[in-house]
This record gives structure tokens, C-alpha cells and sequence, in this order.
């Protein structure tokens, strides 16, 4: 693995390279989530150029901008001018979770850098038939964090995200969760900035994807979701973005994050999982 830093306007974006030096490379994108987050994925590609890297603001990326909002649209400027410096474009990408809404930015505003995109379930809330209700309970986790902390608010997240269906007045009604439940501290220690949990990723879980765009792109667009993640937030999201598209979602191992390690704290199916990933980009 080599690691380089590429200094663009307000931030030193910082990525790796691993695998061969050859090839077409492919790209890893997530968010929050940093590089590391992707390294058992790629260790099971090792004939292929990967490179990973840590969004702007996040991880090794420092930002000197001032700013700590996390915006697809700026974010898929980084990864057109990353491409650019590598000078092996198109690329193909597979972008889980916020990357894949990043991603999506980024085939609209310049497509000619992807060839193919895999999607994995972009948390987006306007392309629910249910988006307004799914909007307040959206609104509803947040304001657990904001009075309550990272404990009360995660558990509130993770109730929300694990909600099966549409969400309903049942639902919303309901009480904020006990994060000791879910084993997350009942303290409160006064800060309010996470990644996740904060205003700083409202632009992610907002964004509108250009259908027109994406549909006139040369870019191979597919929307993939995780065959545990059953009807929940991001499978419905997926499924729904991908039917505004004319396609049917491509299905993965395991669930939300199931590209991780078989024995990560949340652990996934990284080894079944590069299997199925070769399978989708032909390679």
C-alpha cells in the first residue's frame, strides 16, 4: 500500500493505493466512514488497483476551509480531481452507505470518470414515497442527539434505521430509546460534532439525485443492497431510487455493512462479498 496526499482548495485529501499497479482501479468511496473502513474488502481484491481514501474532513483528510459540513456535490469535486491525478480514468467504483450518495454527485457532474458505479444503499430520504414521515423521524433521532448526547442519539439512529417498512404514526409516536439497550453510554459528555449524528451530514441524507443526468451518463449505474437488510431505511431507499431509474437493485452479502471483515465489531462478509463484487463489475 502507498498513501499520497493531493492538496486541493480548503482540504489535503489523503488516499492509498494497494493491490496491483495495473489495470483500471477501483474505487472505494464511504462516508462518515474513513479508508480503513474498506481494507478487508480490498484485501480480497488483490489483482486489482484499488484505491481508498478519506473524504474531505474526515480521518487524514484536514480540512483549512473552516467548513464541516459534508456536501456530495463538493465532495465528487474531490473525487473528479483525485481521478485526475491518477491519471487512469474511468474508474470503476463501489460506494456504500453516504459515499454512494457522493457518488451518485459525482456521475452527474462528470461522468466520463466512471465507468461503473455501484451504488450500496445511499441513505436518501426524498426518494421514499414515505419521505415526509421518514423526514420527521429523521428529525426526531437528531433532536435526541442534540438534547440528550452521542449515546441517547445513536440508539435513537439505530431504532430508526432498523425500523421495518414505512414509518408510520406508531413509529413516531414512539419513546426515545434506552442507550444503555443497545449498550451505547447514558452519560452525556457535551459534545455535539459526530459525523453521523450532527448537522454535518444533513447534505448527504438530502440530496436529490439527477435522474436525468444519471440516466444520460455512460456511467453503468446500479443500485446494490444487502440481503439482510430486509426492509429497512437504506433497502428502501435503494429499492426506490433504483425502480426512479428503470432497474432492479443488484443484491450483496450480508447487510448495511456487510463489505467488512468477518470478525469487525460489526462483522460482515468481506471475502463473500468481493466474490459478488467481481461478479457485478465483470472482473
Amino acid at each position: 500500500m502507498s498513501t499520497h496526499t493531493l492538496p486541493l482548495p480548503g482540504v489535503e485529501l489523503v488516499f492509498d493505493v494497494l493491490g496491483a499497479d495495473h489495470g483500471r482501479p477501483l474505487v472505494m468511496i464511504g462516508q462518515p466512514m474513513t479508508a480503513d473502513g474498506f481494507h478487508a474488502l480490498a484485501s480480497h481484491l488483490p489483482d486489482r488497483r484499488v484505491v481508498l481514501y478519506d473524504p474531505r474532513g474526515l480521518g487524514r483528510s484536514v480540512r483549512s476551509d473552516g467548513d464541516d459540513t459534508s456536501v456530495p456535490e463538493v465532495q465528487a469535486e474531490d473525487l473528479h480531481a483525485l481521478v485526475a491525478s491518477l491519471g487512469a480514468g474511468p474508474v470503476d467504483v463501489f460506494a456504500s452507505s453516504g459515499g454512494a450518495v457522493t457518488a451518485l454527485a459525482w456521475v452527474a457532474a462528470h461522468p466520463d470518470d466512471v465507468a461503473t458505479l455501484v451504488a450500496h444503499e445511499p441513505p436518501l430520504i426524498g426518494v421514499l414515497p414515505d419521505a415526509e414521515a421518514a423526514g420527521r423521524g429523521f428529525d426526531g433521532w437528531r433532536q435526541v442527539y442534540a438534547e440528550r448526547g452521542w449515546g441517547a442519539g445513536m440508539a435513537a439512529f439505530i431504532a430508526y434505521t432498523s425500523w421495518s417498512g414505512e414509518y408510520t404514526e406508531e413509529y413516531l409516536a414512539q419513546p426515545a430509546p434506552d442507550p444503555a439497550a443497545f449498550g451505547m453510554p447514558t452519560s452525556d459528555d457535551g459534545s455535539r460534532n459526530d459525523p453521523l449524528l450532527s448537522d454535518r451530514a444533513l447534505a448527504v441524507v438530502r440530496y436529490r439525485p439527477d435522474l436525468q443526468a444519471l440516466t444520460a451518463a455512460p456511467t453503468r449505474v446500479l443500485l446494490a443492497v444487502g440481503e439482510e437488510t430486509g426492509d429497512t431505511f437504506t433497502a428502501r431507499t435503494t429499492r426506490a431510487l433504483a425502480e426512479q431509474l428503470g432497474q432492479d437493485v443488484v443484491v450483496f452479502p450480508g447487510g448495511h455493512g456487510g463489505f467488512a471483515a468477518e470478525d469487525a465489531p460489526w462483522p460482515g462478509q468481506a471475502r463473500a462479498f468481493a466474490v459478488r463484487l467481481r461478479e457485478v463489475l465483470g472482473s
